[in-house]
């Protein structure tokens, strides 16, 4: 009796520490048992976010229907539970026009930082093509001493390795040169291409070419095509990475900027690779603007807004949403909150 009455005090809501403006919680709340937020955001359904935290049940629990009789016969190869049906990719031109053709990831539904196969982001211009493996072959040839032919058998004898790495178009978050905010789910706003690669910066020069694929995060949970169903503890939560190396420090803001709390990076936090980030937060019902901005192992730091546009200039009209403005777009990222628990994108 005293351990449970012990573990009441420590869940209470009203004795957690706030550590920045707006409702932020201290990390350490996730860390250990994190018994602290059970049944808050982590148990939320697709498409919304609950933040009560878990309470006694109200009636008498009986058996579900499901649990009293036999399940589905198991396939060779399992899909998805029908529960999931609404986890899928947006598709930009679904009935295979003559055009570019792109599948966007739904990060704003999924909760880790391994993407699964069928969710990846794709850009092709001729389609899906349906190759044989038996007939494909790799040439290396042109200014090579020796041109070479592989099959895929052959290739297979060689020596393997398995990485985790993130996987980015070049032109991803494009549309954040908008000069306006644009009120699109978190698919539509992060992944897209550009075919803009010669870039007209305020100082009147261009880049030839921009590859590097720089520090950058954004909030995932809660973000546009979420909502939040009442006030109460939740779970911030997004994704941070970077080309040059390892996420060392993801901050995370609830008040636009004003103050700053440090995130709990999920492990394993391993190099140009997504990286989880976490943080606790209570949310009194009032408006909040969430923000993240991330560090890498090499001290590169996220920009904010203002200095990217400084740096790289913003576009002069509201570009239309399939358009394709400009190139690699990596400032800190608005998500803001009104009363009614819906999320917009902002700018802050």
């Amino acid at each position: 009796m005293g351990n449970s009455n012990q573990r009441r005090r420590r869940t209470n809501s009203s004795s957690i520490e706030a550590v920045a403006g707006n409702g932020l919680l201290d990390r350490r709340m996730l860390l250990g048992h994190g018994v602290i937020l059970a049944g808050a955001a982590s148990a939320a359904p697709l498409g919304s976010l609950t933040g009560a935290a878990a309470e006694p049940p109200a009636e008498t629990l009986t058996e579900a229907p499901w649990s009293l009789e036999p399940g589905a016969v198991i396939q060779p190869y399992q899909l998805p539970s029908r529960f999931e049906k609404d986890v899928v990719r947006t598709v930009s031109n679904p009935s295979g026009q003559p055009s570019a053709s792109a599948a966007k990831t739904p990060h704003h539904l999924l909760t880790g930082t391994i993407t699964p196969n069928g969710l990846h982001f794709v850009v092709v211009y001729g389609g899906v093509p349906d190759i044989d493996p038996d007939k494909h072959r790799l040439v290396i040839h042109g200014l090579v001493r020796r041109p070479l032919v592989f099959t895929l058998d052959a290739l297979a004898r060689y020596p393997m390795v398995t990485r985790m790495t993130f996987l980015e178009c070049g032109g991803n978050s494009t549309l954040l040169f908008s000069p306006q905010p644009l009120q699109q789910n978190v698919q539509v706003l992060s992944f897209w291409e550009s075919k803009v690669y010669a870039q007209i910066l305020p100082n009147g020069k261009a880049y030839q070419f921009y590859l590097l694929q720089e520090v950058k995060s954004y909030i995932t949970q809660p973000s546009p095509g979420l909502t939040l169903k009442e006030p109460g503890l939740y779970e911030i939560s997004g994704i941070a990475y970077s080309g040059a190396g390892r996420i060392t420090k993801v901050m995370v803001s609830a008040d636009g900027g004003r103050s700053w709390a440090e995130a709990a990076l999920q492990e394993p936090v391993l190099s140009k690779a997504f990286t989880r980030f976490r943080m606790p937060w209570r949310w009194d019902g009032g408006a909040a603007i969430l923000q993240s901005r991330a560090w890498d192992e090499l001290g590169n730091v996220q920009p904010t807004r203002a200095e990217f546009v400084a740096k790289r200039g913003e576009l002069k009209t509201v570009p239309p949403v399939a358009a394709f403005p400009n190139q690699h777009f990596n400032a800190v990222t608005s998500w803001a909150i009104d009363s009614t628990g819906g999320v917009k994108h902002a700018y802050a």
